[in-house]
């Protein structure tokens, strides 16, 4: 099962069934919160099955989606190297299957497997690069920018259309940081105008959204 992993990526047979030893297996309903921003650092998550998010939130409820994961993703992973509490806070989109391994076998894997920490590695510079990109979407593009690059990054090719996974006027916002309200309005607008449909809360990209709005 961990095969398809990243972070095991060059491992043999035998050194994953070791490492599944040393893991538990654990399921979560949808919109459980397993990691909380703040907390200390106790386990490694991998995430089998499902989806999840991780986000920050203000004492208001206001959230802001820094990624969406899905199965393969490890989650968890910096904190408990850098031994700080958790930077953000992760919860389950859908009912989820995780793999967890404790702080103590997480660092016992790296010592037993190299390859583990130069993944990490690999892993953590994708992070920050991500991290660089989100950053500057924020300051150099407005709120639409900002929507027609979820909605372009969100939609996948099938039939010859791009269309994304279901997305909510309130994800779509807590991805780009603005109200719902505003979110709905640009979608509309970008319905009457033909750049887009909806079928089942997934948007249906019929051509080039604009550059401005």
């Amino acid at each position: 099962m961990l095969r398809d992993v990243y972070l095991f990526d060059g491992l043999s047979d035998d050194e994953l069934a070791a490492i599944e030893r040393h893991a538990v297996t654990k399921h979560y309903r949808k919109n459980t919160v397993i990691i909380e921003k703040g907390d200390d650092a106790n386990a490694l998550y991998i995430l089998l099955d499902g989806h999840a998010k991780a986000y920050v939130a203000n004492d208001k409820g206001k959230e802001i989606i820094l990624s969406e994961q899905e199965p393969g993703a490890v989650l968890g992973e910096l904190a408990l190297l850098a031994g700080i509490p958790r930077t953000a806070s992760v919860m389950t989109l859908t009912d989820s299957e995780f793999l967890v391994l404790s702080k103590h076998s997480f660092a016992e894997c790296l010592k037993d497997h190299p390859n583990i920490a130069f993944n990490l590695i690999r892993s953590l510079a994708m992070q920050v690069q991500a991290l660089t990109e989100s950053v500057t979407d924020f300051a150099l593009l407005d709120v639409y920018g900002r929507i027609a690059k979820v909605l372009v990054e969100s939609s996948v090719e099938e039939d010859g259309q791009r269309i994304t996974h279901k997305l909510t006027h309130q994800q779509i916002a807590d991805h780009v940081g603005a109200s719902r309200e505003m979110v709905s309005k640009i979608l509309k607008d970008l319905k009457a105008g033909g750049y887009l449909s909806v079928v089942e809360k997934r948007y249906v990209i019929h051509r080039k959204l604009p550059a401005r709005w």
